[in-house]
Formats: structure tokens, sequence, C-alpha cells
């Protein structure tokens, strides 16, 4: 795992509260919606890549999804999104500390039904990590499993959290993924940060052949 990835991280989540973070989202509706249209079984495994203090996991649990995967690299963000639920909730997830770049824990999971990432992806600037990510979701995500993925828009922002991102479209996201992933639906959306700035996203849908 990257220290200095790690600790840019924990600092954010130590430093300020998760209501005032520059990628919180009081309602996550646009991952729900694209994540209720996989129309996977309940029971399915759903790994939130990129987690943080997500109001995401209340949110499944409470529409039945029992099988959900919390995982970043911050362990601070993961404790502040145990403390958005009650015990019995928190206990119902699976939270596992991991960096997508040099991934350990996630290489045990299998037959994952649905990948959802939003904004992490972008922060992958060099190309030995996006083929890290490409590999291992590859080798996770299950034949006819949904992948899920949001990023800063084209014409979004080229900074966020004082690190820099790459922007994409749908077409670009497609490319990456490559033939092995048929491309089913693409939202543009626009998110609101505290601060009351715009910034313009892309989110896509895609299933493993």
């Amino acid at each position: 795992m990257s220290d200095s990835l790690r600790d840019h991280w924990n600092k954010k989540y130590i430093d300020s509260p998760i209501t005032k973070l520059g990628w919180y989202e009081s309602n996550s509706s646009t991952s729900i919606q694209l994540i209720e249209n996989c129309a996977v079984p309940k029971s399915s495994i759903i790994a939130d890549v990129g987690s943080g203090a997500t109001t995401l996991t209340a949110s499944l649990l409470e529409l039945g999804y029992q099988e959900i995967y919390c995982i970043d690299i911050s362990e601070v963000a993961l404790e502040k999104a145990k403390a958005l639920l009650d015990k019995e909730m928190a206990d119902q997830v699976h939270w596992l500390v991991d960096d997508i770049t040099n991934p350990s824990t996630m290489q045990q999971l299998n037959n994952v039904a649905i990948w959802h990432d939003r904004a992490v992806f972008h922060f992958l600037t060099e190309d030995r990590d996006r083929s890290t990510y490409h590999s291992l979701l590859q080798k996770i995500v299950g034949p006819g499993g949904f992948v899920i993925m949001a990023t800063f828009a084209i014409n979004g922002s080229e900074k966020c959290s004082g690190l820099p991102v790459q922007r994409y479209n749908a077409e670009s996201l497609s490319e990456f993924l490559g033939d092995g992933f048929d491309f089913i639906e693409s939202v543009d959306h626009t998110y609101q940060m505290p601060s009351g700035d715009l910034r313009p996203f892309v989110y896509v849908r895609f299933q493993k052949i």
C-alpha cells in the first residue's frame, strides 16, 4: 500500500467533518439507480471501491442488499463510515482496507456481481495503475457482472483534493475496459460540492461478457 496516499486520505478524513469533504453526497441517488438497474439478486456481492465515508452503504442495506464490501485505502474513512450505521447494520458489511494500485485483500474476492467506483479511477494517472485496476476487476467480477464507474467528465476539474485527475467520457471509458465489457448506459451528472461549487461527472455502466 502506498503510505503517502494512505496518509493523504487519512489526513483528509481526520481534518474535516465528512459533510464538508469535497466529494460528500448526502444522497447517492445516481449510484443507487444504476445499481438497481443491474437487477441482481440481493444476495449478490457488491464491491464499493473507494467507498470512503459514504451514505450509499446505508441505502443499499435498506434496499435489502446483503453482501456489501466497502473498500478504501483509508482506515479512518472506513471507521467514519461504520459510525454512520448502527452496530447491527455495520456488522452486515465487509470492511476492507486496501489500495487499488497494489491490491492484496481484494484479490481474494470472486464472482463480484457489481463493481461500483465513484471517483477513484480518475485519480489513476499512471498507465501501470490503470493496468492494475483493469486486471483486478477482470479477475474478480464474475461473468455477467456489472461495472459502474463515475469519473470527472471531460469538461471537469483537472484536480481533486490537491491531486491531479484524468478526465473521461463514456467513449474513453469504453476504450479502457475493452472488448470484454459491453457498454449499457451512461449518465451525465453535475455534482454540487458542500462548498457550492459544481463538478461535472460521467457515470457509466458496463456488463462483463
